[in-house]
């Protein structure tokens, strides 16, 4: 299963994420800085295990209900003019 959500499912963000967490990474180990470091370290898991910034799908806009199948109601209202 962890193999599985590694290998599948690589989608442009992922390859930017991987991409910036190198770039990062990189940074941080010419220039021995340890806030580069972390920075890496937080795009690189995110990339290998695809998870956002706020966990496992919390950031994920949820589906839209589809209402195609019912009816909708129509009001209407009668003006009387006197």
């Amino acid at each position: 299963m962890i193999k599985q959500r590694i290998l599948v499912g690589w989608n442009l963000i992922r390859w930017l994420r991987l991409g910036i967490g190198a770039y990062f990474a990189v940074q941080a180990i010419e220039t021995l800085e340890i806030f580069s470091g972390i920075i890496a370290a937080f795009f690189l898991y995110q990339a290998i295990t695809n998870t956002g910034c706020c966990g496992a799908n919390a950031c994920a806009v949820p589906n839209a209900k589809n209402n195609a199948d019912k009816p909708k109601e129509v009001e209407s209202n009668e003006l009387k003019i006197k």
